[in-house]
C-alpha cells in the first residue's frame, strides 16, 4: 500500500497540526438571558446549568468571558407580564431595563460586541413575533414596531441588531431607519433562515415567551424546505443584511453549507436551546462524555460552513478547548 491515510493520524500532535476545521474564540457568541432586578441568578429548569441573570450578575459573567477571550454576546430579555401588551410597546420604552443594560454594559466593557434581539414575542401579550389580529399575523404593520425597537437598541449602544421575527421586508425597513437616523455603522444580523422548529421550547421557558395561542408556522419556515432557505437568505442579502443566520444549527447543517456556498458575507448559526438541552440531559444520565460531545457538535457546525456560532456552550468551549 503506497497511500496509508492512517500515517496522518498516528499521534495527537499530527492530528491537531493538520486538522481541517478549528474553532477560534472570536467565532463564538455567548447568549445571555437578562432579567430585571438585582442579585438574581435563576437556573432554567429545561436548560440545566444555564441561568437568567440580573444586570449585576451579567456584568460579572461578561467580565469572566472577556478573560477567556469571548467578546461577542447576544442578549435576550425576560419581561414580566405586567409590561407586555399586544403592540410590545415596552420594547422601545426608554425605561426598559434591557435598553439600560445595553448602555451599562457598553460603558463598563466598551470592547464587547453586543448583539440584540429584534422581535415582539418577549414583549407581546400574545407571545407572537408580529401583531396578531383576527387569526393572522400582520406583516407590514409589524415593521413599524420593529423599527422603533431597533432604533431604541441602536441608540442604547448595540453593535449588531438581530431581527428574529421572520417578517417579510424587515431588513430593508430597518436598514433605512438606521441610516436615516445616523446609525449607518450599526450592523444587522438577520435570522434569515429560521425554521418552525420543535427545539425552541427551553428558550421560551427561559423568557416566558411562548405563543399564548396558535403557532408560528405562517412566518417561520417549514423544516422540509431547503430551496426556500436560499430565497429567504437572498432577500435579506439584497436588502442589506451584514450577516445571515440559520436557526437551528445542528439539525440544519445542510442549510448552513448551502448558504456558505451561495453568499459572500458571514454565515451565522444558532445552536439552540433544545439542542443544548438534549446534550445536557444525555450527559447528566451518563450517556455521553460532555467535553467530547461538545467539541464534536460545535466543530461540525464550523465544518458545515458557519463563520460564527451562537451556542450556550460557548463559555464551556472557551474554558476547555481554547489555548
Amino acid at each position: 500500500m503506497i497511500r496509508r491515510p492512517r500515517r496522518n493520524r498516528k499521534s495527537d500532535s499530527i492530528r491537531d497540526a493538520i486538522s481541517e476545521t478549528k474553532i477560534h474564540i472570536e467565532e463564538l457568541i455567548h447568549p445571555i438571558f437578562l432579567t430585571d432586578g438585582k442579585n438574581i441568578k435563576s437556573e432554567i429548569k429545561s436548560m440545566p446549568d444555564y441561568f437568567r441573570l440580573s444586570l449585576d450578575f451579567v456584568l460579572k459573567e461578561i467580565e469572566e468571558c472577556l478573560k477567556l477571550g469571548l467578546t461577542h454576546f447576544i442578549l435576550f430579555p425576560e419581561i414580566e407580564e405586567s409590561k407586555k401588551d399586544i403592540l410590545a410597546s415596552y420594547s422601545y420604552n426608554q425605561n426598559n431595563f434591557y435598553l439600560k443594560a445595553i448602555k451599562d454594559i457598553k460603558t463598563k466593557f466598551p470592547e464587547t460586541v453586543l448583539i440584540t434581539d429584534v422581535a415582539m414575542d418577549p414583549y407581546s401579550s400574545d407571545g407572537h413575533d408580529g401583531i396578531y389580529e383576527n387569526g393572522k399575523i400582520l406583516n407590514d404593520e409589524t415593521l413599524g414596531i420593529l423599527g422603533k425597537m431597533s432604533l431604541a437598541q441602536a441608540e442604547a449602544g448595540a453593535d449588531i441588531l438581530g431581527p428574529s421575527d421572520m417578517m417579510d421586508g424587515r431588513v430593508l425597513y430597518l436598514r433605512e431607519i438606521l441610516d436615516k437616523n445616523n446609525f449607518k455603522d450599526t450592523s444587522i444580523m438577520s435570522y434569515s433562515v429560521k425554521y418552525a422548529s420543535s427545539f425552541y421550547g427551553p428558550f421560551r421557558d427561559a423568557l416566558n415567551s411562548a405563543p399564548k395561542f396558535g403557532n408560528k408556522k405562517t412566518y417561520q419556515m417549514n423544516p422540509g424546505n431547503s430551496k426556500e432557505a436560499i430565497l429567504e437568505a437572498k432577500i435579506d442579502f439584497d436588502e442589506g443584511a451584514d450577516y445571515l443566520m440559520v436557526k437551528p444549527a445542528l439539525h440544519y447543517l445542510d442549510i448552513i453549507y448551502q448558504l456558505k456556498n451561495n453568499f459572500q458575507i458571514p454565515i451565522v448559526c444558532y445552536h439552540v436551546s433544545g439542542e443544548y438541552a438534549m446534550l445536557k440531559f444525555a450527559i447528566k444520565n451518563n450517556a455521553i462524555d460532555e467535553k467530547k460531545a461538545v467539541e464534536e457538535t460545535l466543530v461540525c457546525m464550523k465544518r458545515a460552513g458557519a463563520d460564527l456560532i451562537i451556542s450556550y456552550y460557548s463559555k464551556f468551549y472557551a474554558e476547555n478547548f481554547i489555548k
